[in-house]
């Protein structure tokens, strides 16, 4: 009996909890994640949107085993432009052989028809493996299989700015305001994923400045002994 190799894919990886939640979810199935997919703010080489500097972004993807798929953004960039450099990155994912392309999304719904109008006609499915999962159990069990997490930015309106560079613990989801989604899933904070089950080996952290800035609160994370 022959044995289907595993679909190839690309995995949206934001340096966050999710996206590496969303990895281990994959690993459980027959799909095979072949690259980090990461957007890189080009005037500061840092994560898109969560500020990770490039060089924790490397540590996680020589920890995991798996490469980065960097794709650079102008910045400012413009949404014609993003959508221009992704349709060029799917289109490079398609002759190199990749199926699908992943997502750590959660539940809004918006983000999801979003994503999956990008990929539409490129011949990539989009895959959304923790697709409606309680988000207040999902942090739980993060927590419980071993998954290590450091908050990276937090949106002052709806979260104290103390929060920037709090360990994702017990705690944490404890001092959570009402209203504020556990996982942050409606942009309350972002994360930086540091060790878990996804990881060969811990990334050494330590914390940086903290600062204001575009509207939102920065934990600038160094990559300890660097």
């Amino acid at each position: 009996m022959s044995v289907l190799a595993p679909k190839k894919c690309l995995l949206a990886w934001s340096s966050g909890k999710d996206s590496a939640w969303a990895l281990l979810a994959l690993r459980r199935v027959d799909v095979l994640v072949v690259g980090l997919l990461t957007t890189i703010n080009q005037a500061f080489d840092r994560v898109a949107m969560h500020a990770v500097r490039r060089s924790l972004l490397d540590a996680q993807a020589r920890s995991i085993g798996i490469p980065l798929w960097p794709v650079p953004l102008p910045w400012p960039c413009s949404n014609e432009d993003y959508e221009r450099i992704m349709a060029e990155v799917c289109r490079q994912a398609k002759a190199e052989g990749i199926e699908c392309v992943a997502f750590g999304d959660l539940f809004l719904p918006e983000v999801r028809a979003y994503r999956e109008r990008q990929l539409a006609g490129t011949g990539l499915t989009p895959l959304f493996p923790l697709w409606g999962l309680p988000t207040g159990a999902l942090a739980r069990e993060m927590l419980a299989g071993g998954l290590k997490a450091r908050i990276t930015c937090v949106d002052p309106k709806v979260l104290p700015p103390a929060f920037a560079g709090r360990e994702f613990d017990q705690a944490l989801l404890a001092d959570l305001p009402a209203g504020v989604d556990p996982c942050g899933e409606k942009g309350e904070f972002h994360t930086f994923a540091y060790n878990g089950p996804v990881f060969r080996e811990p990334i050494p952290i330590s914390r940086g400045e903290v600062v204001e800035r575009d509207g939102f609160v920065f934990a600038d994370l160094l990559l300890a002994g660097n």
